[in-house]
């Protein structure tokens, strides 16, 4: 319907309403939730931030203010995207000071609300764009020190940075930093921008770069290093409104990230995903529990549920010992208590999450509502010199069992230190075989590359390394050759790619495309069939951009990026990984 142009019946009204209907994509477009304020008693939010998400493409959503958290995180887990607005001053309690003298409207049930709003959404990895309020906002939740009032704090002489005429009307210059998020959109340099605020950031939060600045030093803009987290200072939907191109290309901005994420949360709603490797049980002598977040652990059921991951592989991690009779037994008992705690968990939250031994379960979890853990053992070491207890831990739902660790074991030669049986031992051979004979999946990460051939060259059943990156990026030991993965994926295998810092590069900074450029390396070497993802989170994998489980959507973002399909993220998410657990179980 055009403006000023209204039907005035309702036959009229409805077959206008009806022709859209049919002929409109909006359903297609990003809800951009848009935070709102009181004002008598209504959530009101100004309609230049609604037209100028209209005109970037993106569908508004008006958040409304409510104490009910478990309803604001259902709101928030429907957004695409978050448009954080302008508004009053922010309560200086969360800012840990006491008021000054200059503080003016405060509201505590705003601040209460906004921040559950962008903590939420930033678990969860939403888009966000900050304005004015919105850009204070993130200042503080991230840790940043804000001004409680401009003109009296700022240790220079500060411009004047309230405009008394309207928001349309630009008021002082900003320069814009070069080599910025910013800058792409907007360009580097001088330009005049609005201003309607006496608080501001006065130091930037950690994690974040500054990336404008006004003529007395005060910010006008930051960005955040590893998350799709930007805000300014200024109003630019009063100058989008007023026809200013480049102020647009914000809301752009924001809208095509949203698509982006939409269209990886789609995807992790339609298709199971899974990581194939985790060391979350290790916290256990910590009294940590899964069902609890938890700041110590980068694995728990909530994060889980941010990142949209739906199943852990969560292994009972034995390091290297002694391998005498004693020690060995020790090992074996400590396996047991692992596991038998892991699994005390996961019955204690078994509303949330349920143990998987087969991909049907995944599925069947799934399907309920629930997330997945599946179980392994991490270093062969767990079963001494008794195969017999193979059985036992498989009858306990282990799927797989790493063959070693860092150091040689009585089953193998290590990828760390000097070889002892020139690769498999006879017992790690027969090992071998039983672990094809009772249906449990063969691990080779931390295997010396005679201990890799090995097995392969004994085992009747396809391969996984469950958590190991490409020798061709990053030289290290503990990474497989290009001749490793071509020998796995003949074999029928898998690689899933570990997210340990060292193993993906030496570059002091790096993010989630460093964990893509690996996955690609084995698309280009062998084929999407034969790679997936093993965190290591809690072993010490992890780097900026996703460091922990409700960051792991960040690499299917970056994925859909760099073009590849569903059907491709559906095998890299775990379809590779479960194919083998298919046929590996068969005989089982």
């Amino acid at each position: 319907m055009e403006k000023g142009n209204y039907p005035t019946d309702l036959d009229s009204l409805f077959r206008i309403i009806d022709e859209e209907i049919c002929c409109s994509e909006d359903s297609k477009k990003p809800l951009i939730g848009i935070t709102t304020y009181t004002k008598e008693g209504a959530s009101c939010v100004a309609n230049l931030y609604v037209n100028s998400v209209i005109k970037a493409g993106g569908s508004p959503v008006l958040i409304p203010l409510c104490d009910d958290i478990a309803l604001l995180s259902g709101i928030v887990a429907r957004l695409d995207g978050l448009l954080l607005t302008g508004g009053g001053d922010i309560s200086p309690l969360f800012l840990n000071e006491e008021p000054h003298p200059k503080l003016q409207d405060v509201d505590l049930s705003r601040d209460c609300w906004e921040i559950a709003v962008l903590r939420m959404a930033s678990l969860r990895q939403i888009p966000i764009f900050g304005i004015c309020r919105g850009h204070q906002l993130i200042n503080a939740v991230f840790g940043g020190k804000n001004y409680q009032d401009i003109p009296s704090q700022h240790l220079g002489e500060a411009i004047q940075h309230s405009q008394k005429q309207p928001r349309e009307f630009v008021s002082h210059t900003v320069t814009v930093k070069p080599d910025t998020l910013l800058a792409s959109l907007i360009g580097e340099g001088r330009i005049a921008v609005n201003s309607i605020h006496h608080q501001g950031v006065w130091e930037v939060a950690p994690g974040f770069i500054e990336s404008a600045v006004a003529p007395d030093g005060v910010n006008e803009g930051m960005e955040s290093k590893t998350a799709s987290i930007f805000s300014v200072q200024w109003h630019p939907e009063g100058l989008v409104c007023a026809g200013n191109k480049k102020m647009l290309n914000l809301f752009v901005h924001l809208v095509k990230e949203a698509e982006i994420y939409a269209r990886a949360k789609n995807f992790h709603l339609r298709h199971v995903s899974l990581d194939s490797h985790c060391d979350t049980p290790m916290f256990f002598p910590d009294k940590i529990d899964i069902g609890i977040r938890d700041t110590r652990l980068k694995v728990d059921l909530p994060k889980m549920r941010d990142g949209q991951i739906d199943a852990e592989c969560m292994v009972a991690y034995l390091p290297q010992k002694e391998r005498d009779d004693v020690a060995l037994e020790a090992a074996t008992r400590k396996a047991d208590a692992i596991l038998n705690e892991l699994k005390r968990q996961i019955s204690v939250h078994q509303d949330r999450v349920g143990q998987a031994f087969s991909r049907k379960d995944l599925i069947e979890l799934k399907r309920v509502g629930k997330k997945a853990v599946f179980l392994g053992i991490e270093n062969g070491y767990a079963i001494g010199k008794d195969i017999s207890n193979l059985s036992r831990f498989r009858d306990m739902g282990v799927v797989y069992m790493t063959l070693c660790h860092n150091g040689n074991n009585d089953i193998c030669d290590s990828a760390s230190g000097e070889p002892e049986h020139n690769g498999l031992s006879d017992f790690g051979k027969s090992v071998v075989r039983e672990m094809n004979r009772i249906g449990m999946m063969v691990d080779l990460s931390h295997a010396s590359e005679k201990s890799f051939y090995d097995a392969l060259e004994v085992s009747s059943a396809p391969i996984i390394a469950s958590h190991s990156s490409c020798r061709a990026i990053c030289d290290h030991r503990r990474n497989l050759t290009d001749e490793q993965i071509v020998a796995l994926a003949r074999h029928g295998g898998v690689v899933q790619i570990c997210l340990y810092l060292n193993f993906l590069t030496s570059k002091e900074n790096t993010d989630v495309k460093c964990i893509v450029e690996h996955i690609n390396h084995v698309v280009k070497l062998v084929g999407v069939d034969y790679v997936g993802i093993g965190s290591d989170f809690d072993g010490g994998g992890g780097i900026p951009g996703c460091d922990a489980a409700n960051e792991l959507i960040n690499i299917t973002k970056e994925l859909i990026r760099q073009g590849y399909s569903e059907n491709d993220l559906a095998k890299i998410w775990g379809g590779n990984f479960l194919r083998v657990m298919d046929q590996v179980q068969r005989v089982y």
